[in-house]
């Protein structure tokens, strides 16, 4: 759609970042502030403009570290097309495509901020329903960046839809009925923590004729079988995620999240980190989820602060106003 030096309004393309089924994605910089973004342009520019501002519109109503921030929306030379956040790293999947499993502790790492993520866009009432590796940004800080929600509904819009959207290694049984719940993203997040635990999908992409067995929960392969130095916890709790019964499965990313973080085994002698057991004494799942927002907003940039009175800015920490001289 766009080529390298084109000039599309005050954006100049960089780079093509990708393209995927939904649309293809460049590297741009905004002209007039010198700062890079990520240009995606659907593919199905013929859509009502209504239906093009679906997705800006719904990334616009979530705000969260874990989730790639959406800029604006414009239409140039009769091209839509949306600005978001241009996140400098590589995704999830090429990082399990070359080392295969990840160091237990990453993993989990990894586990927690992406259900971070996913909490903050069920608690707006967002199913993102495509939820894998492939969609998940890795920044060079370490930070994860939850991205293309262009396959996302709101609850009330996907409660009621019959198409079948997803990618088939990760959606839950009740996907390929054309139907999708919050518990539809957990299973697609326990097969993706399955996969940062082992380096491989519990199953291949199920065929038509595999989908009572996936139904019934045949084709899943124990992690621990494939990865024996996976605690009995952890691998019991992927199970539970990838539960075909919805029912059977955690409910919200949060409940999956508190089950991580008691789970998760002692630290390792020397870590940088240290790892706190689920035992009597130790900090409870909620201490654990504080201390890893605490850790998310040290990863964020430092938001810009204005004094209440004459609205200059003020310098960081600073309780008093250096032009009005009113406390703050």
């Amino acid at each position: 759609m766009f080529f390298r030096g084109q000039t599309v309004g005050k954006y100049r393309i960089l780079s093509p970042l990708g393209s995927g089924g939904f649309g293809a994605v460049y590297l741009a910089e905004d002209t007039w502030i010198d700062k890079k973004v990520a240009i995606k342009v659907p593919h199905r520019q013929n859509l009502d403009f209504g239906e093009l501002l679906r997705e800006p519109r719904l990334l616009a109503s979530l705000s969260h570290p874990n989730i790639v921030t959406v800029l604006t929306a414009e239409k140039q030379d009769n091209v839509f097309f949306i600005v978001m956040e241009y996140v400098p790293g590589e995704t999830l999947e090429a990082i399990v495509d070359r080392e295969g499993a990840l160091d237990l502790p990453l993993a989990l790492d990894y586990t927690c901020q992406i259900c971070n993520a996913v909490d903050h866009a069920h608690r707006h009432g967002v199913i993102h329903r495509d939820l894998r590796p492939g969609n998940v940004l890795v920044a060079e800080t370490g930070m994860l960046k939850v991205a293309d929600f262009g396959t996302s509904r709101f609850l009330e819009i996907a409660a009621h839809g019959t198409t079948v959207i997803g990618s088939p290694p990760y959606m839950a049984p009740e996907q390929f009925h054309g139907k999708a719940v919050f518990a539809s993203d957990i299973y697609s997040l326990g097969v993706t923590m399955y996969q940062l635990l082992t380096g491989t999908l519990p199953y291949d992409t199920p065929a038509p004729g595999d989908l009572d067995r996936l139904m019934r929960g045949d084709l899943v392969t124990p992690p621990r079988v494939r990865n024996p130095k996976i605690p009995k916890a952890l691998n019991d709790l992927v199970l539970k995620a990838m539960a075909p019964d919805i029912s059977a499965r955690f409910q919200r990313a949060s409940d999956l999240l508190d089950a991580v973080l008691a789970a998760r085994p002692a630290p390792p002698a020397g870590a940088r980190r240290p790892w706190r057991p689920a035992q009597v004494g130790a900090a409870t799942p909620a201490e654990d989820v504080q201390d890893i927002q605490s850790r998310l907003r040290a990863r964020e940039t430092p938001q810009s602060r204005f004094c209440w009175h004459c609205r200059k800015p003020l310098p960081a920490r600073s309780g008093k106003c250096p032009f009005c001289g009113e406390n703050q």
